[in-house]
């Protein structure tokens, strides 16, 4: 029996569905220079999407990358950036690109000798740590074995704002994940209809989605990192609250896993809210449709027609450029001003507070839609857009995945190419 071969690990039809190596180096390198910019030495990169995003994959691995011109750095007759891998080593250097791989693929050292071996790469200073997204007693015995280089920074918000701004590349792969996650909300069409549980829904949707390669997870930023990728709900299931932050919770199947879909089936001329994601090589995109077995009645189909007018808000400040908490404010103006005060993204106590969330690798990236975000969506920037109403009857909304381009917002996922409402045979 012969080992293993990268030649065994392959995308479809034998594709390499690797990060380009142009774009491990064109990152490495961005965040290099806003290190050096913030005042920080380097930095020593552990979450797993971080790691994939920097190395190409998410291996048992820190990887430290020293800030321009600082101590460890290329420019200062250092080693540049190294991933130190625990486990797979050999993995880990085909995934960022073998013998053209960017940085050093190196086994970790022990935990007691590591800031040893940073030094005798010219490391003078504590690289900064992910405090704000890696689990703390984590962070913890590495910042302790880094003590004698002094005290470790906080790399966290520098990765988020680098990671707002998706590449050409990244683009792609979400452009990719929205023409899979159109044909799921086609499988929902074909198996769907009265009488037909969410889970039933659900599984038809996640077959699509599996096949075409989606990993399994839906990655979250926030704590406790748990979201279920497809949030079909059907009727009074709609207007259930859970503990996910989010305007439609659903019943979910048990309560352990209390949100999404569940056993509820669908009833004539009730409201079914579809919300689906798809993700291609881990680049996420976020839809909404409703669904309906017969017909929607007057008050529901305005319900609708409403949160497309409040999505329309929504874009166009962004589109002028504006920041992302006047947004909220027009958005939410005009959700009230419709009528929607205590309904809008929930109802009252369990009301979320935002109308749109930038999504790539996580799908609850920054920066939001919401109070307090007083800085526009990047260039390059992607973002989820959802308003919804909810009521104990049922919700309805809408959603799409946005990029603001130099010519300002366009969809990423169906938006009007896809029918805000589509109907079953009752």
């Amino acid at each position: 029996m012969t080992a293993w071969s990268p030649d065994d690990i392959v995308g479809p039809e034998g594709e390499d569905w690797r990060v380009p190596v142009s774009e491990l180096a064109a990152r490495q390198a961005g965040l290099a220079k806003m290190l050096k910019e913030a005042g920080l030495p380097g930095a020593l990169v552990q979450h797993p999407v971080d790691l994939y995003y920097y190395t190409g994959g998410r291996q048992d691995a820190s990887f430290f990358v020293p800030a321009l011109g600082e101590g460890g750095s290329l420019d200062s007759d250092g080693d540049g950036p190294v991933a130190f891998v625990r486990r797979s080593l050999k993995r880990a250097q085909w995934e960022a690109g073998g013998d053209d791989a960017p940085h050093h693929v190196r086994a970790f050292p022990r935990l007691s000798t590591f800031a040893k071996t940073l030094r005798s790469m010219g490391v003078t200073k504590a690289p900064a740590l992910q405090f704000g997204e890696a689990p703390g007693s984590f962070t913890a015995r590495f910042a302790s074995a880094l003590s004698s280089l002094g005290e470790a920074g906080d790399v966290t918000a520098i990765i988020h704002r680098q990671r707002e701004i998706k590449s050409a590349w990244e683009i792609e792969q979400m452009e990719t994940a929205a023409a899979v996650q159109y044909r799921m909300f086609e499988a929902v069409l074909t198996v769907g209809g009265e009488g037909v549980s969410e889970l039933d829904m659900v599984a038809a949707a996640e077959a699509v989605s599996r096949s075409e390669g989606f990993g399994g997870n839906v990655q979250m930023r926030r704590y406790p990192l748990q979201c279920d990728r497809g949030v079909i709900v059907a009727g009074r299931a709609g207007g259930i609250p859970s503990f996910f932050d989010s305007a439609v919770g659903g019943t979910g199947p048990h309560p352990l896993s209390g949100m999404g879909s569940g056993f509820s089936r669908v009833k004539a001329n009730e409201p079914v809210l579809v919300d689906l994601v798809h993700a291609h090589r881990g680049y996420m995109v976020d839809c909404t449709r409703m669904f309906v077995a017969g017909r929607l009645d007057e008050t529901w189909t305005k319900r609708l027609d409403d949160m497309v007018t409040v999505k329309e808000v929504v874009v166009d400040v962004l589109d002028q450029g504006r920041p992302c908490s006047e947004a909220w404010d027009d958005g939410l103006l005009m959700a009230e001003t419709l009528g929607y005060k205590d309904h809008l993204m929930g109802t009252t106590p369990d009301q979320s507070r935002f109308l749109g969330h930038s999504i790539g690798l996580q799908l609850d990236e920054s920066p939001v839609v919401a109070a307090g975000f007083d800085r526009p969506l990047p260039v390059g920037g992607t973002m989820a857009i959802e308003p919804k109403v909810v009521y104990g009857e049922g919700s309805v909304g809408t959603e799409d995945t946005w990029l603001r381009d130099e010519e300002g917002m366009r969809p990423l996922t169906a938006d009007g190419a896809l029918p805000w409402l589509m109907e079953w045979d009752a």
